[in-house]
């Protein structure tokens, strides 16, 4: 006789497809849930590969010092990736489970029990991703929740929007006003220390604490502004394929340095929305 596990159905993996108006959205849940395509009017704008288009970062963002981090009395350690450090969180690298699809928006999940992700508590996160009726927008919104003992988390994204998907020649223009860059060591960490924006390149965070606001243009073709109630940003613009613009929950190390605890009450929850016109 079958049982209800026997007659569940397999995680879905397979890559979905949204498509509104003149936008694609694919989104590849076996490879850490990521935007691996966008296309307006039939141009790519995300940089092709499998550790490109954009990925969700969670339950960190950036390095963990030396990958460890601290939960009142207890020192955890994350495996290091980018030595000395522990980058990028580790839902990256997991299949997800497609829970949810529909013409337009799709739903993911995973936990963080998986075996595959080495995170010391239980809980769950999961993925929407929209894109509007009118092919207009693509609103990414994620959250972190606590199945039992409470924890710091964070959680953002790393697109890589291309530099010239376009191929005339024109180089995208990013235009953005934060508040002030967090001071850079020489470790990649920030040290604590505020300071007015420089001008790029960057491998950098920023403040701006009424929201992140940021416009991608590619003149004469196509203007996507990247919006979203964090109030921090990692820009990274200091190699010739791509320009990343990275809203996120905290800073680079905040799990030691600006810990948001997550409890079984008190979830996290990020947003963030692309939105485009085209220019010609």
């Amino acid at each position: 006789m079958s049982t209800d596990e026997d007659t569940q159905p397999a995680p879905r993996t397979a890559p979905v497809r949204l498509a509104a108006g003149a936008a694609e959205v694919t989104v590849q849940p076996d490879n850490g849930c990521r935007i691996g395509s966008l296309r307006v009017a039939g141009t790519e704008l995300l940089r092709q590969g499998a550790k490109y288009g954009c990925f969700p970062m969670v339950p960190w963002c950036g390095r963990i010092d030396h990958g460890q981090f601290r939960n009142g009395g207890r020192l955890h350690r994350m495996p290091v990736n980018a030595a000395p450090h522990a980058i990028h969180g580790t839902g990256r690298n997991l299949a997800w489970r497609t829970v949810r699809t529909s013409a337009t928006q799709a739903a993911f999940t995973y936990d963080l029990s998986d075996p595959a992700a080495p995170w010391p508590y239980p809980g769950r996160v999961t993925q929407l991703v929209e894109l509007a009726e009118d092919g207009s927008s693509l609103t990414l919104t994620m959250g972190v929740e606590a199945a039992a003992d409470s924890f710091p988390a964070q959680a953002g994204w790393h697109p890589w929007f291309r530099r010239n998907p376009f191929g005339d020649g024109a180089d995208v223009r990013l235009d953005f006003a934060p508040e002030w860059q967090e001071e850079r060591g020489d470790d990649h960490l920030p040290t604590g220390r505020r300071m007015l924006p420089k001008p790029g390149p960057w491998d950098d965070c920023f403040g701006m604490p009424r929201g992140v606001d940021a416009t991608l243009t590619w003149p004469g073709r196509l203007e996507l502004r990247v919006t979203s109630r964090a109030e921090w940003v990692v820009v990274y613009d200091e190699q010739e394929a791509a320009v990343c613009v990275e809203p996120q929950s905290g800073p680079p190390n905040g799990l030691n340095t600006a810990p948001r605890l997550v409890t079984p009450i008190d979830p996290l929850e990020i947003s963030m929305t692309w939105s485009w016109r085209e220019l010609s």
